[in-house]
């Protein structure tokens, strides 16, 4: 048996696979987020712990034999996190999160600086790692001072199950300190930070063992002790190794709480200009390319508080016939956004409300603003060297058909539908901690599941969509003047 751990934003899910990578069960644990000041968004450390072992509880409860036979765990988790210990391994304050914007002009500053575009190959995010810390050194030197390892959030994980500071690359590509070329911490970017490789936890590939399991653990579990502790993947690199989204050309869609459009690499393929965020995947000698957009299902969810109907109920109103664009455009930039605009001030709208705009107009209008944004992310593709031919779409988003069809449509692509199972980042995990304790071709070990269904793009909608996006993409200009 293999246990891949998932360290989301809301919760940690621990996974159980067997040798043939049949899903045995998964256990949950639940997280929180603090919003002290607007723009901050942060979470305890200690409270990950927490979540990790309530999800180990209820999968151990559930399958005990089954998991008395684990021999592997893969760990993945949420990017950019900054986890800040003193030099006794304890947590000096809590982690900035991913979707923290605070480090806004220290992004800026170092994104000023040549060095880190030509290493990283990625414009600075507010988001990202390194400014953060920067931030923290303008504005809590006291805990700076006392930082003596920067951790991301799934390898604090990994320090509480084998003891040891380590990461890998596709996690450590979004800290703005790693040259993701060559692979490895670049010293001059870590100076620039006033840091140096001795904050840094050591590297490994994804597929590679990063630790052995604990023996207090070992045997609160009823384990074996030591065994391998697979260097894992950051979410998005996980999720594709579990959609077997690995080779050059392959991509996917993820409709989760941001969105994604991610394509696997073969090699190295920067286009900083694009905001498309190019990153080591989580195999040996892979890169990939993503386009982010920071309010996919959370733009839906928005709109479900502000009506007081659920995700369904408001979808359903649509029908299931793809409707031509009403005129009634949505910006879902309700916390800024990354592809293509690296803008962390501007701010959502609708435009062209009219008295007849009820409720299912403006569901509408949302569904289709967030499949407007992902033909961004596919535009920036294509500048950064990148021409899609499809996609797999996954998330809790791609239950909705009619959403399917709207981004099907939006792409001009064919969206594919993964068979039933669970082919995200926690299924992906556990394949990486396969392969770590087995030292299996992490090739055929990561393929793609078997396709349900395919959504075609629209073609009688194809004009309508393109005239309809064409008004989306005037309005950023005209909105980003009133709203940052």
């Amino acid at each position: 048996m293999y246990l891949g751990l998932d360290l989301g934003t809301s919760g940690v899910k621990a996974l159980l696979i067997d040798a043939g990578q049949g899903v045995i069960g998964s256990g949950h644990g639940t997280l929180d987020v603090s919003r002290p000041h607007p723009g901050w968004s942060e979470q305890d450390p200690l409270h990950w712990i927490r979540a990790c072992e309530d999800a180990i509880a209820e999968l151990k409860t559930s399958y005990p034999k089954q998991f008395a036979a684990v021999k592997g765990i893969g760990l993945s988790g949420q990017m950019h996190g900054a986890t800040l210990l003193d030099a006794a391994d304890q947590v000096l304050r809590p982690c900035i999160l991913w979707n923290d914007t605070r480090s806004h002009l220290e992004a800026a500053a170092l994104d000023a600086d040549p060095r880190f575009r030509a290493l990283t190959g990625n414009i600075v995010f507010p988001g990202f790692t390194a400014p953060k810390l920067a931030w923290v050194k303008n504005n809590e030197p006291a805990v700076f001072a006392k930082a003596a390892k920067v951790l991301l959030p799934k390898d604090f994980l990994r320090l509480w199950l084998t003891g040891e500071h380590i990461s890998e690359m596709s996690d450590s590509a979004g800290t703005s300190w790693l040259d993701v070329g060559k692979r490895c911490w670049s010293a001059d970017l870590l100076a620039a930070t006033s840091l140096d490789e001795s904050h840094m936890p050591a590297l490994v590939e994804g597929t590679a063992k990063a630790g052995g399991l604990r023996a207090e653990l070992a045997s609160q579990w009823g384990i074996e002790a030591g065994i391998p502790i697979a260097g894992g993947a950051g979410d998005n690199a996980a999720s594709a190794c579990g959609m077997g989204t690995v080779g050059a050309g392959q991509a996917f869609v993820s409709l989760g709480t941001s969105g994604v459009l991610f394509a696997a690499n073969a090699s190295y393929l920067p286009n900083p200009a694009s905001a498309v965020h190019t990153f080591c995947h989580a195999l040996p000698d892979t890169w990939h390319q993503m386009g982010v957009i920071l309010s996919a299902t959370d733009s839906l969810n928005w709109l479900c508080e502000i009506t007081g109907k659920g995700a369904g109920e408001l979808t359903s109103e649509l029908g299931e016939a793809l409707k031509a664009p009403t005129g009634v455009s949505f910006l879902p930039y309700l916390s800024g956004e990354r592809t293509p605009h690296n803008d962390s001030a501007v701010r959502g709208s609708f435009t062209g409300l009219a008295h007849e705009s009820g409720r299912a107009v403006l569901t509408q209008a949302v569904l289709e603003g967030v499949a407007f944004a992902f033909r961004d992310s596919l535009e920036a593709l294509k500048t950064a060297g990148t021409t899609l031919t499809r996609v797999t779409a996954i998330g809790g988003g791609s239950r909705s058909r009619y959403w399917l069809k709207a981004i099907a449509t939006a792409l001009q692509l064919p969206v594919d539908i993964p068979a039933d199972g669970d082919f995200g980042a926690a299924f992906g995990a556990a394949r990486l901690g396969l392969i770590a304790a087995t030292g299996a071709d992490p090739l055929a070990v990561c393929s793609a599941p078997k396709t349900d269904a395919t959504i075609e793009p629209d073609s009688g909608l194809a004009g309508a969509y393109a005239d309809a996006y064409q008004r989306y993409r005037a309005l950023y200009p005209a909105i980003k003047a009133v709203t940052a």
